[in-house]
């Protein structure tokens, strides 16, 4: 029997699962996708980048719609829109139908990440958090990794359709759990949206996320991908001096004066970056210089998911016992070197060596994972928490784009150098050691923190009593 504590975070976790593997499993059906709708298979990447625009542009509001009509009522909306997206996929019948119902797939996840998280962070006491959190690392690192291997075997077990009409079944439990477990807390007061920051932040995340995506990609023509990402920029940039000067901003830019949430949103998104980098160098690198299939690139990959979910029982005594700073502080070299590591990989590399080193891997990252996603809350108070989340679902979604574009753009620029259209395994390993050093640079926004920082995510409250009961007895 689950305790009553643990039951809305797993809820949640499934939910997120289904996200994260939607957003990655029609990767390798693309081919059949394309046959089956007369398309060019190259037009079918629309459904990739549709599904990420859509997250771009809706992350900002999700914590405003969550205090305005509920936590659990617009949780269960979202896995509503999300699994009816589904269900339309999977009758799609022209390359427009297809990219339309991604686009509502990705309404649908964009509310759901962040509202997700939110339901943990409002029902969960903060001393338990820690350990609520470590379910949402796993659908996190899971889902990249599961979905490309699973696309490919639906698709030539069954029929691509499937890919998305499993999510059905999935979202109806979700949504009678979510009825059942989660509590529909909102805000008593709820100031108006703010309409001229959501159009220009949204736009701007849009374009940047975009952008980013898309170079060294051959999705877009370079200059195209370039004025994408300055746009954006520049749109950001507007909403930045609009939020200085209006109430009630979608996003709130204040929450950055607050030394814990500025590390893990700032230093965390660093340390992303090289998650992002390595779910998409990878697979390319076991396919394309190790000469294997989609699908044991896939079954090699899985040992860092089983890192994670090793991790999920480990994390709260961890952080209890030496102090959440600390172990931000020494993990964050660990886990940087095994991302650099893996510069390490040849055809001639033993793949028990390599999946022992993606394994232990897969704990460390899912360890500072779960460490900086906890590190956010821990000053916040509990009418911000809303805000924090919309706050750490859009930067971690364009950490993750950033880390794609940065090893594309090495691969890319490497290859450039050496006068070749092939990819080596040297482009590899330089491209590695440069996201492995980008990750560890995270550890300058930690640096500065007191050494107590984060100290209510891992003392119970019994233990703050009982101390602050000695402490009034020696100065009686």
């Amino acid at each position: 029997m689950l305790p009553k504590n643990a039951i809305a975070p797993l809820i949640v976790a499934c939910a997120l699962f289904m996200e994260n593997i939607d957003s990655t499993v029609i990767t390798t059906s693309l081919p059949a996708i394309a046959a089956d709708l007369k398309e060019d298979p190259i037009a079918l990447k629309l459904a990739l980048t549709s599904y990420l625009l859509s997250l771009a542009v809706f992350i900002p509001i999700s914590g405003w719609v969550a205090d305005r009509y509920g936590a659990r009522t617009v949780f269960r909306a979202a896995i509503v829109v999300f699994t009816l997206g589904s269900l339309a996929c999977g009758f799609s019948q022209s390359l427009f139908d297809f990219v339309l119902y991604r686009i509502v797939q990705g309404i649908g996840g964009a509310m759901m990440v962040p509202v997700g998280r939110l339901v943990i962070v409002r029902t969960v006491p903060k001393h338990e958090l820690v350990s609520a959190l470590a379910w949402l690392v796993v659908p996190a690192l899971l889902g990249p990794v599961i979905g490309p291997p699973l696309g490919g075997f639906i698709t030539t077990y069954f029929h691509w359709r499937w890919i998305f009409w499993v999510n059905i079944p999935i979202g109806i439990l979700g949504v009678l759990l979510a009825t059942r477990f989660i509590e529909n807390f909102r805000e008593a007061s709820v100031p108006p949206l703010d309409l001229r920051g959501f159009v220009l932040l949204g736009l701007g995340l849009a374009g940047v996320a975009f952008g980013l995506t898309t170079i060294g990609q051959s999705l877009l023509p370079a200059w195209l991908a370039a004025a994408l990402l300055v746009v954006g920029a520049l749109l950001i940039y507007a909403y930045v001096r609009h939020a200085r000067r209006v109430r009630a901003p979608v996003l709130n830019l204040k929450l950055l004066s607050l030394p814990t949430f500025r590390a893990s949103v700032v230093g965390g998104s660093l340390f992303r970056l090289g998650i992002g980098a390595m779910v998409f160098l990878l697979p390319l690198l076991f396919q394309l210089t190790f000469g294997l299939t989609p699908f044991a690139s896939g079954m090699i990959t899985f040992a860092g998911a089983v890192g994670a979910i090793l991790m999920r029982a480990t994390a709260a005594p961890i952080l209890r016992r030496f102090g959440i700073k600390r172990v931000i502080l020494y993990n964050t070299v660990i886990a940087s070197a095994l991302i650099a590591a893996c510069a390490l990989f040849t055809p001639a590399t033993p793949y028990a060596l390599i999946l022992l080193l993606l394994l232990i891997g897969g704990f460390f990252r899912s360890l500072q994972f779960t460490s900086l996603n906890s590190l956010a809350y821990a000053d916040l108070e509990a009418r911000s928490m809303s805000q924090a989340t919309s706050f750490t679902s859009a930067a971690q979604q364009l950490s993750i784009s950033s880390g794609v574009a940065v090893a594309a753009l090495s691969l890319e620029t490497l290859r450039y150098l050496a006068g070749t259209s092939a990819i080596t395994v040297a482009d590899f390993q330089i491209t590695f050691l440069i996201v492995g050093a980008i990750s560890v640079c995270s550890i300058l926004f930690v640096l500065p923190l007191p050494r107590n920082a984060g100290a209510a995510l891992t003392r119970r409250p019994v233990v703050e009593a009982t101390e602050a009961a000695a402490e009034t007895e020696r100065q009686i």
